[in-house]
Order: C-alpha cells, then structure tokens, then sequence
C-alpha cells in the first residue's frame, strides 16, 4: 500500500490507529523513557562546555591533524604540570583545540611553548584564550527567563485560542516531556552543552508546540461536530483527529528533519566539535521528541483531562445509544428485491436480495402445487396471481363503496 492510501484511510477514517484507547500504553513508555533520562541527569550531569564551567582554551593551526593528536595535546599539558587533565577535541582537518581549567598567563605561556613543540609549529601557531563562568552562568540566566516567558506566553495563548484550559494543560505537560527526555539524552551521551545547545533547545520548543496546535486544532473541529450530532464520543473524535494529523506530522518532521541531518552528519564528519553541529544535533534530537509528544502524548492527555467533564460525559452516552441504534438499523435486512430484467427465462427463480424475506414478497416460480400457471407468482397460500400484481402495501386511494355512489 502507498503512503498516500494509508494517509487517505486514515483520514476518511477507514482505518484507524487506535491512539486514544491505547494511551495508557504510551504513558507508560514515555514515564519509563522519562525516568532513565532524570536517572542519568542525577547521576551524570551534563557535560557543560567550556562557556559555562570557565577555563583556559589554546587552538593549534597546523596543516593536518596527526592521528595521534590527543595523546600527543595530554601528554604536552601534563609535561608541564599545569592545567590537570585537558579536554581535546579536532576542528575541522587541522585546527586541535585544548581545554583546561582556568590558568595563569605565565602558566598559559608554558602549555602554549609545549603544544607547539609538541606539534611541531611556531608558537604564533598557538592561541590561547581564557573563558569566565561568569558569562556562561549570564546566559544560562537569560535563557531560564526566556523560557519562562515562552510557556508563559503558550499558555495564555492557547487558553484564548481554543477557549479551554485543559488544551493549554496538555500542551504545557508535553512541552516538559520534551524537556526532560531531550536533556537526559544529552546527560546520557555525554554530548557538549553550549550556549548553541540552549539557543536550540528553545527553538525545538517551539516546533513541539506547532506540531501540537495543529493536532488540537482538528481535534477541535472534530469534537464541535461530535457535540453537534451525538454519533461520536470524545475520545472516539479525537482519535480521529490524530489519525488525520499522523501523516502531516510525520512528513513535516521529515522534511525538518532531513536538513539537519545532513548538517549534522556534515559537522560530525569534517567541521568536528562546534555551534553548528551543537544547534544541528539538539534540532536532531528535539524535532523527534516533539514529533512524538505532540501526536502520542498531547491529545491523550487531553481525552484523560477532559475525561470527567459533564458534557464529556453526555456526549458518551449519546454517542452510545446513536451507535446501539445504528448497529441495530444494520441488522434489520432490506424487503426482498426481484430482478425482472432480460435474460430471466420463464420458470426460473432469480435470487432475491435480503435475508430475510418478508411472506408477501412475490417471486418468479414454476407450475407449483397450487397449479400456478408459468409466469405466474403464488402468495405463498397456493392462490395463483398474475405476475404483474402488486404485492405489499398499496399506496391507491381507496374506492368508494357502491351503497355511498
């Protein structure tokens, strides 16, 4: 089956994944994923960049990295007794760039002579550079009030918007899903945070929060129409919402998607360690996450907020007789049907349609006992009647009696 078919049966409802009645199984996945991600947050903590814990950086240019070249950077910091165990990463194809904690200038001057000897270039080759907490800490603050305001705003927002609370509830709720996953993945891999990570993970919000409105968005008009008609429940509307959003979704975080992947790959492979591949992998990591919440998390908790609202509450019950009465409808078979087409040679029974045929219901038969001429019918009683009487319900007025004439 193509894609598009699924996408068309899944939103003319065809077929259907069941999303709401299986929420529960998608808490419990998301709370297990949540609670391994805080494990590793407490355990291991983030690897914060240089930008934040402070340090000393030195950069040395050369023409090609040689293979070796961080036992080679190790071994000329701790040669001279200073900077303790240095972080070594490659830039590019030739740039090698040495961190340690923070150093004096004359101590800086040492490991710098040391890292051009031991790479053999010109000390000019070498920069060093010094990195205070102070500004790392000046952007942590700022980007803790800028998210702040940001889920602010959200919830406001969406409270007008859709004229409910518990829409903005649900969205906030998977907004903090998307949070503590996305960071105790970074805890886990031990992947740099940086000033560039912090300018990402409040971009990935909001594609989380867009992917989310658009899903209540139908579910909105899904459910206003369940309210008018009664034929659906709650649930039942908003599950069809999901699956009419499910392929739109997926194919709007592909299509992100692809574009950073390519940057990532392209940073991990030739630029190495710095802000684009930071800000490309937690895009990577993020458009996921969000992708997933806003389609398996979000309408769920909406459906289980909005569980024991009154009129949530109703609208089942009317859903359950309207459906309890169509099923009923559908059992009930058609009055019988006879073909009287060309091609029905006399004597022959065509097949009536219905599986229940009513005793008035005439049908083509042979000479029968009741003497029957051919292509005459029989009422069942063994009276012969022509093949052209009416059978059934009439609808001609009634003839006046002759004592009224």
């Amino acid at each position: 089956m193509k894609f598009s078919d699924l996408g068309n049966d899944l939103y003319s409802g065809k077929r259907s994944i069941p999303v709401i009645p299986q929420r529960r199984r998608f808490y419990l996945v998301s709370l297990l994923v949540m609670a391994i991600a805080l494990l590793g947050l407490l355990g291991r903590g983030l690897n914060l960049s240089l930008e934040f814990r402070g340090g000393s950086e030195f950069r040395v240019a050369t023409t090609s990295a040689p293979a070796n070249y961080e036992s080679l950077a190790r071994k000329a910091v701790t040669d001279t007794g200073e900077g303790g165990s240095a972080n070594v990463t490659k830039l590019g194809t030739g740039t090698i760039r040495v961190q340690t904690e923070r150093l004096s200038d004359q101590a800086s001057a040492t490991v710098k002579e040391s890292l051009a000897s031991a790479f053999g270039v010109a000390p000019d080759e070498v920069s060093a550079t010094f990195i205070g907490p102070s500004w790392g800490a000046s952007v942590s603050q700022k980007a803790l009030q800028a998210l702040v305001i940001f889920l602010l705003l959200v919830a406001l927002v969406m409270a007008i918007y859709f004229r409910t609370w518990t829409m903005a509830a649900s969205a906030l709720i998977a907004l903090a899903h998307d949070m503590v996953i996305t960071i105790g993945i970074y805890a886990l891999t031990g992947f740099e945070v940086s000033p560039a990570t912090m300018i990402g993970f409040l971009t990935v919000l909001g594609y989380s929060i867009y992917d989310t409105v658009v899903v209540f968005d139908k579910v909105r008009e899904n459910t206003a129409e369940a309210f008018a008609n009664g034929r659906q429940s709650y649930g039942e509307a908003a599950n069809l919402a999901v699956n009419q959003t499910l392929v739109r979704s997926i194919n709007t975080t592909m299509v992100g998607i692809l574009p950073i992947l390519a940057v990532l790959l392209v940073g991990a492979i030739w630029l190495g360690p710095g802000v684009l591949l930071d800000l490309s992998l937690v895009l990577f990591i993020g458009l996921i996450v969000g992708a997933y919440s806003s389609i398996f998390i979000a309408t769920p908790l909406l459906v289980s907020l909005r569980g024991k609202d009154p009129k949530v509450v109703e609208l089942a019950k009317r859903a359950a007789r309207s459906q309890a009465a169509r099923a009923k409808a559908e059992t009930r078979s058609p009055v019988a049907t006879v073909s009287t087409g060309a091609g029905v040679p006399a004597g022959s029974a065509p097949t009536a349609t219905g599986s229940d045929v009513p005793s008035q219901a005439t049908a083509y038969a042979a000479p029968d006992a009741g003497g029957a001429e051919p292509g005459e019918a029989t009422t069942g009683t063994g009276r012969a009647v022509h093949k052209w009487a009416q059978t059934g319900p009439r609808n001609q007025p009634k003839r006046t009696p002759k004592s009224r004439r």
